[in-house]
């Protein structure tokens, strides 16, 4: 079974734009097959965005973790056109997506291809942000907890979006257990948006 979390660059092209209008902004993406939410952008990112925006908590230097054909780090670079945006997928055809959707929104970001954070570089994202890949199991997914703390700066955030029935609590309670902390910061149809600090 291909899921999009893998390099699946041999399945067949189905390129497709979707329009997405945001914040009175309107932004154009193509997606394609083997990549996460192909048809349209996903309701978690729109209450993830929404949410992330509305606080206005981020700092300077932020990486998305599991980034896909890029909405997440598109729309908060341009919104944010000061902020340092980096943005990461273990999917080749995700990753060149994404670059190609930021040249079609006319946004700076840095997209390139990393297992996680096995191609991170540095310890001082202020913040990270993720939409974590749920099929690939709770170990890839408390991964990008675990380690997201070692990369973050003092003082910096891991802000994930996750449904309640595909395991919002456990995730609370595993990023507690990481960070000492876990604020359910929004709900929204069953999608929880969590920030921890890192003190």
């Amino acid at each position: 079974m291909n899921h999009y979390f893998t390099d699946n660059r041999h399945l067949a092209e189905n390129r497709k734009e979707i329009s997405f209008r945001f914040w009175c902004i309107t932004y154009s993406f193509i997606s394609d097959n083997g990549v996460f939410s192909k048809d349209n952008i996903d309701f978690g990112t729109k209450v993830f965005l929404d949410t992330l925006l509305k606080r206005e908590e981020m700092g300077n230097r932020i990486l998305d973790v599991g980034c896909g054909y890029g909405p997440i780090g598109i729309i908060v670079k341009k919104t944010y056109p000061d902020k340092r945006v980096e943005m990461v997928d273990v999917n080749p055809r995700a990753v060149l997506l994404a670059k190609e959707n930021a040249q079609r929104n006319n946004v700076d970001v840095y997209a390139h291809e990393s297992n996680i954070y096995e191609q991170v570089d540095g310890k001082d994202y202020t913040d990270i942000l993720t939409n974590p890949p749920i099929r690939a199991g709770k170990s890839v997914i408390y991964k990008i907890f675990e380690e997201a703390y070692e990369r973050l700066c003092k003082d910096g955030s891991l802000w994930v979006v996750i449904r309640k029935q595909q395991g919002a609590n456990s995730a609370v309670k595993k990023i507690n257990e990481i960070f000492g902390n876990c604020d359910i910061v929004n709900k929204e149809k069953g999608y929880f948006i969590l920030k921890a600090k890192k003190y």
